[in-house]
């Protein structure tokens, strides 16, 4: 074949297929990622790669592939990937839009309740043989029912768990983000008047002027930012110190927005405030004394981790590498809200590429039906 693709990882046998039919595949099959000598080893002679977050895909890297011409990542983010030095090289950059949110969402909902319930305590103690008997003060936690959820970030993801917490548990909406989201206030606003119409209480949702702000109010606070330099260690120990001492903390984003020394610090010091954690800062490392805390639940990345979420994940990443390979031009959804489910049937998808994040810096052609 004319090209060829390496791929970081064993992928499911349909996302495969797609780039066999177009390239020649080389494919990583050992369960532990590619150390990066093998990475540029791999890819001397590729058209593409096909990558994971954990595959850290920087200048040198793409300069030892003189041929590379697109690198599809096998996730929504991309900060894996130096995206300057990709436009530079004029390389296409692929993601996977739009099969993540309400899975990752549902995974920040079950690790806030894990956390606030105490459930992993509980778990560890019916496992050790160490529950005796019913107790009026055993493993007590929080309720959140017609509390104040803050969610830091309201892309997606954050705005499908704000919806989650706000339609179930009757909750106040406080967020914090660089540009108002205007649809999420006026959805809040509209089921709060529903509310009112059976008789119900209302809720609020505003936007925080500052992130301290937010952090004074909220019971419970989920991150959803993205990663950048400027917002590495988001949250550190000034802005732990600014929440309530039983407040919880979720971060099922990216590990670094969160200083986890500081967090192990705050949670020792403060045995009330809990935290759920499915990213960690130096994945797959945790921070030392992390893992000795009961008031933290930490779970392996597993936001994406359905079956349905992952085969979508794999074949939107296939399709990409693709379509860039075939000169296809670039599905015409909306960089806040793709619409990526004509690829995901069984039905003959676009010949288009599904999400390339620097199409526009490149001057890519929109795909027109």
């Amino acid at each position: 074949m004319q090209y060829k693709v390496f791929i970081t990882r064993e992928l499911p046998q349909k996302a495969t297929e797609v780039i066999r039919e177009v390239a020649e595949v080389d494919q990583w099959t050992d369960q532990l990622p590619p150390p990066r000598e093998e990475i540029i080893s791999h890819i001397r002679d590729k058209d593409g790669i096909l990558s994971l977050l954990t595959d850290k895909i920087d200048s040198e890297v793409m300069d030892s592939a003189p041929k590379l011409k697109v690198i599809s990542n096998y996730a929504v983010g991309y900060d894996n990937i130096d995206i300057l030095a990709a436009r530079a090289r004029g390389i296409k950059v692929g993601n996977t839009p739009g099969v993540l949110t309400e899975t990752t969402a549902e995974m920040t909902v079950a690790l806030t309740f894990a956390a606030a319930r105490r459930v992993a305590e509980g778990d560890r103690m019916m496992r050790a043989g160490d529950y005796h008997g019913w107790l009026p003060d055993l493993l007590l936690g929080s309720l959140l029912f017609r509390g104040t959820v803050g969610i830091v970030g309201a892309g997606r993801i954050g705005t499908a768990y704000a919806r989650m917490m706000v339609e179930g548990h009757k909750m106040d909406l406080v967020y914090y983000d660089l540009r108002a989201n205007d649809e999420l206030e006026r959805y809040v606003a509209d089921y709060a008047a529903f509310l009112e119409k059976q008789g119900e209480a209302a809720m609020s949702c505003r936007r925080a002027a500052g992130l301290h702000e937010l952090l004074g109010l909220a019971d419970v606070v989920s991150i959803h930012a993205a990663l950048t330099a400027e917002t590495r260690h988001l949250i550190g120990a000034p802005e732990l110190a600014a929440m309530k001492d039983d407040a919880i903390l979720v971060n099922a984003s990216r590990g670094p927005l969160v200083d986890e020394a500081a967090l192990v610090e705050h949670c020792r010091r403060h045995p009330r405030f809990r935290a759920g954690l499915d990213v960690f800062e130096r994945e797959p490392a945790m921070q030392p004394g992390l893992a000795d805390l009961d008031n933290v639940v930490v779970v392996p990345h597993l936001g994406s981790a359905t079956t349905w979420t992952r085969e979508g994940m794999a074949t939107l990443a296939a399709a990409n590498a693709a379509a860039v390979l075939c000169g296809w031009p670039v599905w015409p959804t909306a960089a806040d809200a793709s619409d990526v489910a004509p690829f995901l049937g069984d039905a003959e998808p676009p010949h288009a590429a599904p999400s390339i994040v620097n199409a526009a810096e490149l001057g890519l052609a929109r795909w027109s039906g």
